[in-house]
């Protein structure tokens, strides 16, 4: 019997294939130059990794080092993320559910990562593991999200240390649909790979990708050793991670609207080309 029989049909579909065409708000004339100062701004000034087997990665890409700061050539890291591809498929527990990322999908997914939840009543409070396991019921029920998501609220009755195994197996137990592992860590991501092959099967998991992680940074032209950590985890894996970068206009980035999509493209180059790097 295949994996798919178990499973009763879906009432939705997977995900949504987009048919309208794409808005493109500016030319190629303009892309060329929103990527050649981002490409000037990884030269010039560089990005610290403050972690040193990234170092040594970048040092063997042909990056200059200097302490935790690293300046790139132009077209290095067009060069390094050539390989992205452009669209993949994430494998869900029900093979039904499973969706496409890139292309002309569209996959919607829970919002991540609140630490509050409000009751029937309006009151606003800590959210803990029941209400978590209580949004990941919903986003399995609910036939407009596609996926299970990741962290959908924030459990804070749990340690930290485990918290991130009750999230990932409420979404494995409770859910059978695609979901987003922990990177808090690398020994969590570490830890969300193994639960994976434990109900994917470890060749599965090795051939295919069943988990999407969120890495991005929150400080300015800075990569931590937590997130970098994260992503060498999954990208050693095969699994998929999703680099926006968390960029405040004023905060980490310039108050202007070019110098922010600029900052935000040298970002998620950088950080995109260390992955395929490693």
């Amino acid at each position: 019997m295949s994996p798919a029989a178990v499973y009763a049909p879906t009432s939705a579909p997977a995900y949504l294939t987009r048919r309208l065409p794409l808005y493109q708000m500016h030319g190629d004339e303009a892309l060329a130059l929103l990527e050649t100062n981002a490409d000037r701004i990884l030269a010039e000034i560089g990005i610290d990794f403050i972690d040193d087997e990234a170092l040594a990665l970048w040092r063997a890409a042909g990056a200059t080092i200097e302490g935790q700061q690293v300046r790139m050539p132009p077209g290095l890291c067009r060069e390094l993320i050539a390989s992205a591809p452009r669209q993949f498929i994430q494998h869900a527990r029900n093979p039904a559910r499973s969706v496409q990322v890139g292309g002309d999908a569209t996959v919607f997914v829970p919002a991540y990562g609140a630490p509050f939840v409000s009751g029937n009543g309006g009151d606003r409070r800590y959210a803990t593991l029941a209400d978590f396991e209580n949004l990941v019921k919903l986003a399995y029920l609910h036939p407009g999200l596609h996926h299970s998501g990741g962290t959908v609220c924030e459990p804070v009755d749990q340690p930290v240390n485990k918290r991130h195994l009750d999230m990932v197996h409420a979404h494995l137990r409770l859910s059978d649909k695609p979901f987003m592992g922990s990177v808090t860590a690398p020994s969590r991501a570490a830890d969300t790979v193994a639960m994976a092959r434990l109900v994917f099967g470890a060749d599965f998991v090795d051939q295919n990708c069943v988990v999407t992680a969120i890495i991005n940074a929150n400080s300015p032209l800075t990569w931590d050793g937590s997130m970098l950590g994260a992503l060498k985890e999954y990208a050693r894996a095969g699994q998929a991670c999703v680099i926006p970068p968390f960029i405040l206009s004023g905060a980490m980035a310039p108050t202007t609207v070019a110098g922010v999509i600029g900052h935000m493209t040298l970002v998620v180059m950088s950080r995109a080309a260390l992955g395929h790097n490693g």
